[in-house]
């Protein structure tokens, strides 16, 4: 980004955002991108335009992108490590009125990230924390798998690593048929996608990798099927994960709307056989096995509701 660019964006940016009242002694918690510098708001470059001093995750990878945008402030270390101890820095500055803004190295702040520490910290303080919203790759990836359900979603973030932590923490997620939201990191990729498939083989997956990036993927199919996914590309095993297990409503309620499963259908049998799509299908909702290959059949054959099969 040219310094012109950088000096006409801050303009608009203080043009959109300026007229808003901003607080001193107020620590101002803002989501900065996962991955497109283009997502971030005209708010957010406003704010951290402002502010007196910026509490990072990672003070080099911040400065890269305060560079971009023209912005030069104080920036203070505040990660997983040292996140108790470096809030004392920021009440500090709160107390002398100062505006403090808290960034991670992408998306939202203390969500899976630091910041859930120094907020409480400036709460407890009798500070405001003000929210300057963007992205999340968590809400990112839920956009567009197609898998709310009545009871929300839940997120769980990353997993534990290793050992009997990770097994127990698995073994409460394929228990839960909320629809749940985690993230992984690539290395351990493999071993989830094994862990998936052996404990909820029905279940559908949305696996979203390098979100809002250049080589951006997202794919739906079966747990079972995502250790074959993985290995018939290298490429599927790299990058930022963010999986969405869809809920699984198992009530058998009938709706009276015979398309109500039509996306799911639509997916397995895109990577199934027609009984074995309907069966899955009638694991994963509850639905009459019958009811639903008759339906697949349908979808199938590119008819419409209520059509004879050609």
């Amino acid at each position: 980004m040219t310094t012109l660019t950088a000096t006409l964006l801050r303009q608009a940016a203080a043009d959109a955002a300026g007229t808003q009242q901003y607080p001193t002694g107020a620590l101002y918690v803002v989501a900065t991108p996962i991955g497109n510098l283009a997502d971030l708001t005209l708010r957010a470059i406003h704010v951290l335009g402002l502010v007196d001093a910026i509490a990072c995750e990672d003070t080099r990878h911040s400065a890269v992108l305060l560079r971009q945008l023209g912005i030069a402030k104080p920036l203070l270390a505040v990660h997983a490590h040292n996140e108790r101890a470096a809030s004392a820095q920021v009440l500090e500055r709160l107390a002398r009125e100062e505006r403090v803004a808290c960034v991670t190295d992408a998306g939202t702040p203390a969500i899976s990230d630091p910041g859930a520490m120094l907020v409480a910290a400036v709460r407890a303080a009798g500070r405001r924390v003000i929210p300057v919203p963007g992205v999340s790759s968590a809400v990112a990836a839920l956009s567009v798998a197609g898998a709310s359900t009545p009871n929300g979603f839940r997120f769980v973030g990353f997993l534990p690593a290793r050992g009997a932590d990770r097994t127990r923490a698995l073994e409460r997620l394929l228990a839960d048929p909320t629809t749940t939201v985690l993230f992984e990191a690539p290395h351990r990729m493999a071993a989830l996608a094994g862990s998936l498939a052996a404990g909820s083989p029905a279940r559908l997956v949305t696996i979203a990798r390098e979100l809002t990036k250049q080589f951006e993927a997202i794919d739906t199919l079966p747990a079972s099927a995502l250790p074959a996914w993985l290995e018939a590309d290298g490429q599927r095993g790299r990058g930022e994960f963010v999986l969405v297990l869809h809920g699984v409503p198992g009530d058998g309620t009938d709706s009276g709307d015979s398309t109500r499963h039509d996306a799911m259908l639509r997916i397995l049998l895109g990577e199934l056989p027609l009984r074995q799509a309907a069966s899955l299908a009638a694991a994963l909702t509850g639905v009459s096995k019958n009811e639903l290959y008759a339906r697949a059949l349908s979808l199938r054959a590119g008819t419409r509701e209520g059509d004879a099969p050609c």
